[in-house]
Order: structure tokens, then sequence, then C-alpha cells
């Protein structure tokens, strides 16, 4: 019953946010809620969601003090050029902007960080996005697909979990996966090819270099960079046809229209909150931070806390500077952090109520005894649905031990069951329950059913084609 329950719960939640029935905030809460009752343990609810609070409070924490500290980042320059390094290289196609979505998120993603990952990424494409019109799920799910196969680095949590389970080596886990990941992400840049076809069909595309004098190609990384008139005329002589607004998907019966320069989240080139003469202050704390977190000198939520400390306190030494600063954050900051506390209702009732360990263990109890000496195959296919509806830590510390030791009875090595079980990563980073992913939608405004419907397909498509390449290559 517990099984079911638990099935039921998760596939009411998709099913009522991506229909949009309810607001992801509103859907996290109030079903487990409801299904807590059907369990017949409502009478615990309050100390499931303050134990699931206790656990996701570090992680909100994090997630309140990075939104800070990039935004400060973004605000004083930082990242101003990446994004026109980017900006040289797309020439307003949609097609080159789509891949260099993919290859920016891959790089940033070496910090082993979703958060950061995503928050870079969208800063610097999103004004691309809303200028061109093109559609802006494509960019959270390239985003976050690229980031899921990158998320497998031994500093990115599931392969430490994975080793630390199974009492392996994380580098002898790893290193013999990077071929297959690379196939992974290889394929993530082809599939950002084909999508940006798509969008430069949808949308048109027409170079900059024809449109624009050098002096005005800064109007396509702001808002205050150009007017509206700047913006159409940018666009002039385009071929355009039917297709979805910026924010919506690209199937979308609308004819695009330029959105006013106020609804841009750009880099104006010339906006006052920038310091040119502290960029190297910037850059190296910036570099001192990362380093600080792959080398886990401090817990992260610490280390982003002292960061944004001392990057308000150098950028904005005047009080009022560093209050119009964090509120000019504040948005993201509520809506990520209440997101958090909302799956931390989800998480808790999941766990609580111990329907999580009946649905993993029905699974792990389906799998026929014949397919026994093929267990890393069958770990592997189960990564996808199972990190998917789980947190990394409920499948690598509850889940993957049984599926090692089911393996090791049919003579199958932990080693090739703790690499299968990296597979699905590509998919777990767009989870409901994967907390950077509410930062990748939030900053793009994109609903999160949008991002939930278009990118589950191909994030599972990417996930089985890093599989297949184990196969092929004899790791898995």
């Amino acid at each position: 019953m517990l099984t079911i329950l638990g099935f039921a719960m998760i596939a009411t939640f998709l099913v009522l946010i991506m229909m949009k029935k309810m607001s992801p905030i509103a859907a996290l809460v109030l079903i487990p809620a409801l299904f807590c009752v059907l369990v017949g343990k409502g009478a615990n609810l309050g100390d499931y969601v303050i134990e699931g609070v206790g656990n996701l409070a570090p992680t909100a924490a994090m997630l309140m003090f990075a939104i800070v500290y990039f935004g400060v980042m973004i605000d004083v320059g930082l990242f101003d050029p990446i994004v026109r390094g980017i900006l040289r290289f797309c020439k307003a196609d949609p097609m080159r902007v789509v891949v260099g979505t993919a290859v920016l998120a891959a790089i940033v993603s070496l910090d082993g960080d979703g958060s950061t990952t995503f928050m870079i990424t969208v800063s610097a494409m999103y004004p691309l996005y809303k200028r061109l019109n093109m559609s802006l799920v494509v960019m959270t799910g390239v985003a976050a697909t690229a980031n899921g196969v990158m998320n497998t680095v031994p500093w990115g949590g599931p392969t430490a979990r994975a080793a630390t389970a199974l009492k392996l080596d994380a580098a002898d886990i790893f290193v013999p996966m990077i071929p297959a990941l690379l196939v992974g992400l290889l394929f993530v840049f082809v599939l950002a090819y084909f999508l940006g076809l798509r969008e430069r069909k949808r949308v048109g595309y027409l170079s900059l270099d024809e449109v624009l004098t050098p002096e005005q190609d800064t109007v396509l990384v702001g808002a205050g960079g150009g007017t509206g008139k700047d913006a159409k005329n940018a666009t002039a002589g385009t071929k355009t046809s039917a297709g979805g607004a910026g924010t919506g998907d690209a199937t979308a019966d609308e004819t695009p229209e330029f959105p006013a320069d106020e609804d841009f989240q750009g880099l104006d080139p010339n906006r006052p909150t920038l310091r040119p003469k502290l960029y190297w202050f910037n850059a190296g704390l910036t570099i001192t931070l990362l380093t600080a977190m792959i080398m886990e000198l401090l817990p992260i939520p610490v280390l982003f806390l002292l960061g944004a400390a001392l990057a308000l306190t150098v950028n904005y030494p005047n009080m009022a500077e560093q209050k119009a600063r964090i509120g000019a954050h504040a948005e993201n900051v509520l809506n990520v952090a209440g997101m958090v506390f909302a799956a931390a209702v989800f998480t808790g009732v999941l766990t609580g109520t111990g329907m999580v360990q009946s649905m993993a263990d029905w699974l792990v109890e389906t799998v026929p005894e014949g397919m026994g000496p093929h267990m890393a195959i069958v770990t592997g296919l189960l990564s996808l649905p199972l990190t998917y509806f789980m947190s990394n830590d409920g499948f690598y510390f509850g889940v993957l031990p049984v599926l090692a030791e089911a393996g090791a009875a049919h003579g199958v090595s932990p080693l090739e069951i703790a690499r299968a079980s990296l597979v699905g990563q590509a998919l777990h980073m767009s989870s409901p329950l994967v907390p950077a992913v509410y930062v990748l939608v939030g900053m793009a405004k994109v609903e999160f059913g949008d991002h939930t419907r278009f990118t589950v397909k191909w994030a599972a498509l990417t996930s089985l084609v890093v599989l297949a390449a184990g196969i092929l290559f004899g790791i898995i």
C-alpha cells in the first residue's frame, strides 16, 4: 500500500504542476500533507516536516547567500567579458546561442555546484534569449542537462556518495567513466545544435554584422544598453514564423513580439553598479571561493555567507548601497528559499512515512532472477527513475547498497554498480527534489511545469546514451 501511495503522490504532484493546476510551492506542501493523512500518519506530519526542514536548511542557507554573492558579482561586472565573448560567438544566431548555452553550462559546472552554474548561465544568456525572442525552456533544458552530465565530477556529490556508500575509491569509480560521460556531453552539444536549428527556423536569423555597427553590439547585452526601438531594429528584416513568446514552449501559436525593455534582466554595460577598478579583486575572490568549495575547507553555506559579506563590504562600502543590492536580489532569494522549504515537506513525508523505501524495495524485487548477472545494467536503468523521484542521499545511501549486494551475489563488481549508478544524473538535475532547479527556473522566469515537460525526455535520452556508451566501452 505504501508503494502504491508513494507512486500516486509523485504522479499527482507531477500532473498538477505540469497542467499548471497548482503552483510548485503549493503542490509541494499540500499534496504530501494529504497523502500523509491517507497513509494514516497525519498525526506525525509535524515531525516529518520539521525533520525535512532540518535536513534542507543548510541547502537553503547556501542558496540564499550564493544568490546574493553571484548577484553582486553580476552587478559589479565580473561576468560581462564572458557575455561579450559568447555574444561574439553567437552573432545573434539562435543555433549558436543554444550551443553557447550548453558550452557555458558545462564549463561552469566544473565547480561542482548546480546553483552556481545556473545563476551564471542564466545571467549571461537570458538577455540574448529575450532579445532574439527565443524559447526560455530551451535554455533551462539545455543548461540542466549539461549540468547533470557534469554533476558526476568527484566533488559534485553523486560520485562521492557512491564511493562512501560502497566503501570504494571515488577515482576508481569516476576515471573509467570519463569516456562514457564525454559521449554524453557530446550528445548534449549535438542536441543543443538541433534545438538551436529549430529555434532558428522558428524566430529567424540575421547576423549582427548585418544589422549593427560595432558600437551597437552591446544592445544585446542588456536592458539598459538600448531602447525597445533598438531591439526591433536589431531584428529588422528577420524571418519570423508562428511561435511562442520567449517564456513559452517553442510550439505555441503566437507571433513573436519583442517585450518591453523593463522585462529584461540584462547586463547593461553602463549600469551604475559596475566596479571596474575592483575587477581583479572580485575575480580572485570568486576563484578563491570556488577553490575552497572544491577542497571542502569549510561547509559551503559558510563559504558563501563569508563571500557575500566580503563582496558587499568591499564593492559597496556605503550602507545604503548594500541594502539596495540585497533588495535587488531579494525576490530570487525568497522564491528559491521558499521552494526549498516547501520541498522539505515533500521529502519529509516521503521519507518519514516509509514510502520512498517501500518504492525502492519494490523496484529491486521486481528485477527478474535471470537479470542477476546484468545488475550493473539494471542499476543504470533504475538510476533514471530513482534519482528523479528520490534525493541523491536516499538513492546512494539507501538503494545502491541493496543493488550492489544483489549484484555481488551474481559476481558483479561493486565498481560496475557504482559507475552505472551515475548515469541517471542528467535526469536527476531536473527533479523537483533538487533545490538548484528552482534557481534555474526562477531566474529564467520559466514555469517549473513547462521546464519539466520539455526537459525530461531529452535528459532521459542523454542518460541512456551515457549508459549505452558505458556498455560499449566495457565500463559497465
